[in-house]
């Protein structure tokens, strides 16, 4: 796979992503870093194609019904439960390397960059994925109670990068509660 993969999530400072099928913080809500979120992944780099974000069953059915599908994306709903694509969701895959032989093939000619949005056990196989690779984490700087976690970034494996195009690097903050942008990139694979 010559496509680059990526990951963007927001974490509490324990790694956790979730609770009880929610944002951790619910329900105060981080409007800036949703925008962040929303300019990441649905802003292609090259003109008259979309970018795909790749997320599993339960990550799809946390989006708000009225926010589904993500809009200016093509959204790929991973299950090996479900027989069709959830209503408003483009595709269905098994797993994720069938979704990612979905984007090589079937939707090629219309995708630009890959994007996975959760849940945890997707972005432990993306992490873990050949290729080269880029995490974009929001690193929340409150601790919420937390059911569902982020895996360890390993810094054997990322480097974290001193900045990246339109990701702003100073401390944000909103409603009470700061957090910073950082992007990692895989190391692991820059020899090829």
């Amino acid at each position: 796979m010559s496509r680059m993969l990526n990951a963007i999530v927001a974490v509490c400072p324990d790694l956790g992503i979730g609770m009880d099928g929610q944002l951790p913080w619910h329900p105060v809500r981080l409007n800036n870093e949703f925008k962040h979120f929303r300019k990441m992944t649905a802003t292609p780099s090259v003109e008259g194609k979309q970018n795909v974000v790749i997320m599993g069953r339960k990550t799809w059915f946390s989006i708000p019904e009225k926010n589904r599908p993500l809009n200016n994306r093509i959204n790929i709903v991973l299950s090996r439960e479900c027989r069709a694509p959830p209503a408003g969701a483009h595709h269905l895959a098994p797993d994720f390397s069938s979704a990612l032989r979905l984007v090589e093939t079937e939707l090629a000619e219309r995708t630009d960059q890959v994007w996975v949005i959760g849940g945890s056990s997707l972005y432990k196989e993306l992490m873990q994925f050949p290729g080269t690779r880029r995490l974009f984490i929001t690193r929340i700087m409150k601790q919420f109670e937390c059911d569902t976690f982020l895996p360890e970034i390993s810094l054997d494996k990322y480097r974290l990068l001193p900045q990246f195009p339109g990701v702003p690097h100073e401390l944000q903050e909103e409603n009470g509660i700061q957090y910073r942008f950082e992007v990692y990139e895989s190391i692991d694979e820059l020899c090829i």
